[in-house]
Formats: C-alpha cells, sequence, structure tokens
C-alpha cells in the first residue's frame, strides 16, 4: 500500500478539520490544530538539522504533546524513537545512542536526567522540552511551547512509503532493540487488524479517503482511550495509531499511575468507544472499580464503549466474565509482539472467552524444534512463526535478525520465541516464551539484565533472575541470590543498591538468598532449579 503515516493524517485533517483528534484531560486538541502543531514542530526538526530517515526520541508521558511530536517526526520522513520514561541514566544513554537519534522530546520532569545524560550524547542536536508543571533543571533545551509561537508550519512533502517505521522492543540480552518496518506495508498490518473489528480494509489512499466520508457523514468515528503507555507497541498501535489512521480520537491521560475509576469517568466524559489496555494488570482493577461503583448505588455509564482491546499479557477468563456482566461489548484479545501478529480471540456475551486461547491469524505456522510444521491436535508443542507483515529486521542486529527472521520452505517469518500448541480446532493455546522473558504488567524484563545490575554489587557472588506468576501484574520478579564469603547484605539494600543500575520496574519484588546458586558444568544457568526454589519461598 503506497501510504505513509503522515500523508493519511494531512488528508484527514482536510476532510474533518474540526472534529476532535486528541484529548488529554480536558486538553482538546482539532485535526486542523493536530496538523497545524506537528507541522510547526517539523519546522524546527528541520532548522535543527534533521530530515529524512533522521531518528528522534520521544522520552514523554502519555500526552497529546507525545502524538503531535511523533507526527512532526513523521513529517520530516524521520522516525520516531520510543523512549521507556522508567529507564535510568545507563540505559537512556544507550538506547539514544544505538538508535542514533539526533532529537529527544521530553516532559520537563525529565529534565533533571536529561541534564545528566546530556553530555554523553554529542550527536543530540537539539533537545525540545514540554512544559508539565514542573520545574525544569536543563538550560539548553528548546520549549515546545515557543517553538509553536515561533516556526511556521512546513509545507506538505511527498514521501516516501519504504521509510523505516521502527519501535524498539528488549532484546534477549536485554539491551533494547528496534524493530524495523517499511511504512506502507506496517499501514496494511493495521488496516488488517481493524477488519478484525468489522471495518473494511482500504485498498489505496483515495478508497480511504472515501471511508472517512462516510464515517463523517454517519458519525461512527472511533473514540479510543489508551489505559496503557503510548511508548509501548500496544498502547501506540492499537490505542492511537488504530483510531487516528480513521479519522478518529486517541483518548489519553497524564496521570502516570493507573486509576481504574479516573479512566471510567474519562469514558463517561468522552464517549469513548474503544478502550486499550494490557491484561488483568488492568482488566482486574478496572473491573473491581465497576463492582464498586454498582453496590454504591452509583454504576458508571458504559453505553458508548462498544470494544475493550488487550495485548501484552494474560487477560483471564473470569475477569472478562466479570466485565461482560457489567456491558455487553465486543472483548478482543491479540496475541503477538513488536515482531508479528499471530493470533486473536474476540469474546462478547454470546461467545463466552477463555484464557490464553486465540484464532490463528493466516500466514501463521507452529514449528516443533526438530522442525516438524505442526498439524491441528498435535501433541507437539513448537514455536510461532508469523508471515505477511515481516520486520525488515532489528536495527544494527544483523546477527539477531537473522535467527528471528527466516525462511521456511521459502516463505518468510518472524520467530519472537512464543511457544504454543495448536488444537484440533485449530486454535492456538499459548504457552509462553521459549526463554525466560518477565512479563510483568505487560512490561517485558529479561533476567540476564537484572541478574548482571544485582552482580555489580560487590557483596553478590552469583544470581538468577526468575518470574513468579502474581494476581496483580501477572508475573513478579524474583532473584535468587548467593553472596561472597565474609559478605553480607540484606534484601532492602541489596535491592536499593541496585536501583542506580536498571529502571525501578524490573528490579526484584522478593530476594532469595542461597548458599550456591546451581549452574550446569558448563555454566548454563539453571532456571527450573531457580523457579523452583522461587516457588517455594511464596507457599
Amino acid at each position: 500500500m503506497n501510504l505513509d503515516f503522515a500523508s493519511v493524517w494531512e488528508m484527514i485533517s482536510d476532510i474533518v478539520p474540526e472534529n476532535d483528534a486528541l484529548i488529554c484531560g480536558d486538553e482538546i486538541i482539532s485535526w486542523k490544530d493536530y496538523d497545524l502543531q506537528s507541522s510547526k514542530i517539523a519546522t524546527a526538526l528541520k532548522n535543527a538539522g534533521l530530515g529524512p530517515n533522521s531518528k528522534a526520541g520521544l522520552y514523554l508521558n502519555n500526552s497529546n504533546e507525545y502524538l503531535i511530536g511523533q507526527n512532526a517526526i513523521f513529517k520530516i520522513g524521520g522516525v520516531p524513537i520510543n523512549v521507556n520514561y522508567r529507564y535510568v541514566a545507563e540505559e537512556l544513554i544507550y538506547l539514544l545512542d544505538n538508535s542514533d537519534s539526533e532529537a529527544v522530546f521530553y516532559h520537563a520532569c525529565y529534565s533533571s536526567r536529561i541534564k545528566e545524560i546530556s553530555g554523553s550524547l554529542p550527536n543530540i542536536k537539539a533537545w525540545i522540552e514540554i512544559a508539565d508543571g514542573t520545574k525544569s533543571e536543563f538550560e539548553d533545551s528548546l520549549k515546545f511551547e515557543e517553538l509553536l509561537d515561533s516556526c511556521d508550519p512546513m509545507e506538505r512533502i511527498h514521501r516516501d512509503p519504504n521509510t523505516i517505521y521502527m519501535l524498539y522492543t528488549g532484546g534477549t540480552t536485554g539491551m533494547p532493540k528496534g524493530v524495523m518496518y517499511k511504512q506502507g506495508e506496517f499501514l496494511v498490518f493495521l488496516f488488517r487488524t481493524l477488519k478484525a473489528m468489522g471495518y473494511d480494509v482500504p485498498e489505496d489512499i483515495n478508497n480511504l479517503e472515501e471511508q472517512i466520508h462516510n464515517f463523517k457523514k454517519d458519525n461512527t468515528f472511533i473514540k479510543s482511550l489508551i489505559g496503557c503507555p503510548l511508548m509501548h507497541g500496544t498502547g501506540m498501535w492499537l490505542g492511537a495509531f488504530l483510531p487516528l489512521l480513521l479519522g478518529g480520537t486517541a483518548v489519553t491521560s497524564r496521570n502516570l499511575g493507573f486509576d481504574p475509576d479516573q479512566m471510567w469517568t474519562q469514558v463517561e466524559d468522552t464517549g469513548t468507544t474503544n478502550i486499550v489496555i494490557v491484561g488483568d494488570a488492568f482488566a482486574k482493577p478496572m473491573l473491581d472499580a465497576l463492582d464498586r461503583a454498582e453496590e454504591s448505588g452509583k454504576p458508571y455509564d458504559l453505553s458508548s464503549v462498544k470494544v475493550i482491546i488487550s495485548s501484552g499479557v494474560m487477560w483471564s477468563e473470569e475477569i472478562k466474565n466479570g466485565l461482560l456482566r457489567h456491558h455487553d461489548m465486543m472483548l478482543m484479545d491479540t496475541m503477538g509482539s513488536t515482531e508479528g501478529g499471530m493470533g486473536s480471540s474476540v469474546s462478547t456475551r454470546d461467545n463466552p472467552p477463555k484464557t490464553a486461547k486465540f484464532s490463528i491469524n493466516p500466514g501463521v505456522i507452529i514449528i516443533a524444534d526438530d522442525g516438524e510444521i505442526l498439524k491441528p491436535g498435535s501433541e507437539k508443542i513448537g514455536l510461532i512463526g508469523t508471515s505477511g507483515l515481516v520486520p525488515v529486521g532489528y536495527y544494527k542486529d544483523e546477527k539477531k535478525s537473522a535467527e528471528t527472521f527466516r525462511e521456511v520452505n521459502g516463505v518468510r517469518y518472524s520467530f519472537p520465541g512464543d511457544y504454543a500448541k495448536l488444537e484440533e480446532d485449530g486454535t492456538i493455546t499459548l504457552l509462553g516464551r521459549g526463554s525466560n522473558c518477565i512479563n510483568s504488567a505487560g512490561e517485558k524484563i529479561y533476567p540476564e539484565e537484572v541478574e548482571e545490575a544485582i552482580k555489580r554489587n560487590d557483596e553478590v557472588f552469583d544470581c538468577l533472575v526468575v518470574g513468579v506468576d502474581d494476581e496483580k501484574f501477572g508475573q513478579k520478579v524474583v532473584a535468587v541470590v548467593s553472596l561472597e564469603n565474609n559478605k553480607d547484605i540484606n534484601e532492602d539494600s541489596l535491592v536499593d543498591a541496585t536501583r542506580s543500575y536498571i529502571a525501578g520496574y524490573k528490579l526484584p519484588k522478593k530476594v532469595i538468598f542461597v548458599e550456591q546458586v546451581e549452574r550446569a558444568p558448563n555454566g548454563k544457568a539453571n532456571y527450573k532449579w531457580a523457579k523452583n526454589i522461587a516457588n517455594e519461598s511464596f507457599k
């Protein structure tokens, strides 16, 4: 499909200029202003020396400015780089250097961190600060609001649909990796996702323009409330891209913590049609809030909600049933990763949900370790491979690209590392990552990275990190640690000492001290042993 993000959004802004494009709290941006502000910031990026294929980081909380900044990068033919706002200095420097970022958008609350890392990133041409009510601690920045006042809007240009779109995700060693797509191919993937929700897949820009006019005539635009961070694929792809590509509205909140009551109130205030979350970590408190409101005699008005979409972590059957008890809607549970989509599960009151069971997407195979492509009903488990939209590769990592994106019988597939069974009825039962990746509230946490951070403490001799099932977060991080002879440190002190090396969400929720960490004779970690130790500690 000969499309790119910025050109689609320019077309939409011409059709529905006065419609709401972005809502964050009480801040509402029309499609006309979304395009205008993005064009002005695009001029600022050009003035700073950025151009086609330039990378720019988005070190931002959920906000209208996040989506405006991203669109500005798309407008110049550049590549937005998602930055995890939980990262510490060392992680930020790695990501911004690895991605070859030339500019960084950041909220003022992170200005002290920017001040700390700026000297280590000489290739950054522009630090663009967005006010958020906190005092700035970094002087060498451009102010977002001042740029809107001083810059003329950039003229519209022709853009290459083969321009890379990239999303950073955790790598198997724990270091982030940029997953690269061609924009035109990625847009096809997004529109096919909309097909599962009952929307037609546009064949070209003219067909899409016709659809937008029909939505305008019928007033059937999507209004999507994004409960999870825009910095991750679920929030951006399902929460922001899908509604905006159809001329709808992306709704966010500046609250860093998830407040289910605030979210349901926002649903009522905005007339939200879609809600995007990450599994039980969001859905369970959402259900609890609905139950409390109902018991108090003041139930929330859910009449506008048509669908709740989740991806990234388990969404259990009992929680889905609880939500459906409050409102008849579609619950869409998608299985996939940054590297590719694998399957989906759609539940309604008439189609009861089942945990971790998904309808397989076209072009998906499950291949056993011996190379056999599994057929429905096979007793074997296998690695899920997805064709169709396969990433170009990992940015600057040819070795990992060759391992993950490879051909089977002449067809190119992506193998992100998820194992599953192919049931008799053709559905997939997801078994989890073949690696030891820990999934906590949708965040990927790689044991090796946490282990290395813990082992930087002088008191630690060896360490293994595993995930233990957790009702709220899906999994929680547990460290099994042995200490150096004649050294001593308690659990709280060890966690605090590790805090400067990795983001807080990666820190262990529990540390178990043992005499010796078990490893195989060749030095390989015995994660099965560590998992047993961790599970026993919670009995």
